[in-house]
């Protein structure tokens, strides 16, 4: 079971109408404010894929932000991916 302080490390992928809408500025603005650090990308299959690490509550609070989105995007699914902690994240970024 995992406690509310625990940090966890998870890979989101977002489907839907995530690029050209500003996904990654959002989502980097919203990580930030919540104190998670990875990374946000584009994929060439015109999804959005994020790898997050932070404690318990603020990822939860995160992917249910990723599930909607900003107001321009139209996500149409969201996979989540558990991950084995690693800590090798010093913040949050933008990818290329």
């Amino acid at each position: 079971m995992i406690s509310e302080n625990s940090q966890r490390h998870v890979r989101i992928i977002v489907y839907g109408k995530v690029q050209g809408v500003f996904f990654r500025k959002h989502t980097f603005q919203k990580a930030n404010e919540l104190g998670i650090k990875g990374f946000v990308k584009n994929q060439e299959d015109k999804s959005v894929m994020i790898e997050a690490v932070g404690n318990n509550d603020s990822l939860n609070f995160f992917i249910d932000w990723c599930k909607k989105g900003p107001s321009r995007a139209n996500v149409t699914g969201v996979e989540i991916i558990e991950l084995s902690y690693i800590n090798e994240f010093f913040d949050f970024s933008i990818l290329k």
